[in-house]
């Protein structure tokens, strides 16, 4: 992969609904203005992991900004075959309605196994120079994300910090 495009690549991590004392609207506004500072800065690519909640709001808004502006791609990063399959009927529908639009769908493992999220994480981080996270402080998947970025040097941007 050339640096070049990596320069251009940014990627999301963040927490799913249920951990989030924030409110839905109000996130998703925070995640439209880092998009849009990240497309000014000069980002066209954007990888979305597609779990519920961050991922989801981030792919939605990266369609909706590709509907304007054709050099903007997504890339959906899938951990592991039938990663969807738990999902209800709502969640399933719009899961794939993404993945439909998509430029590129990835499944980075073959199966399901315990570490293949991270695995997804950090294929994700290794391929971009910018990630736009939702983090409240808590431990998990999202807080081992933004810690490999930042081993790596890559600059990650917490729509909550300012909020």
């Amino acid at each position: 992969m050339s640096d070049e495009l990596r320069l251009r690549r940014c990627c999301f991590t963040g927490h799913r609904p249920g951990k989030l004392e924030v409110e839905e609207g109000e996130i998703k506004s925070l995640l439209e203005k880092a998009v849009d500072d990240a497309i000014s800065q000069g980002y066209v690519t954007f990888i979305t992991g597609m779990a519920m909640g961050t991922d989801i709001w981030a792919a939605e808004i990266i369609l909706k900004r590709k509907k304007k502006n054709k050099k903007i791609h997504l890339v959906c990063a899938l951990p592991h075959p039938g990663f969807e399959s738990r999902r209800d009927f709502s969640e399933k529908t719009k899961f794939n309605r993404i993945l439909r639009k998509a430029d590129i769908v990835k499944e980075i493992n073959d199966h399901y196994f315990p570490g293949c999220y991270q695995v997804r994480n950090q294929w994700m981080v290794d391929r971009s120079n910018l990630v736009i996270a939702v983090f409240n402080g808590e431990r998990g998947g999202t807080k081992n994300t933004i810690d490999y970025a930042s081993s790596k040097g890559i600059c990650v941007v917490n729509v909550l910090d300012n909020n």
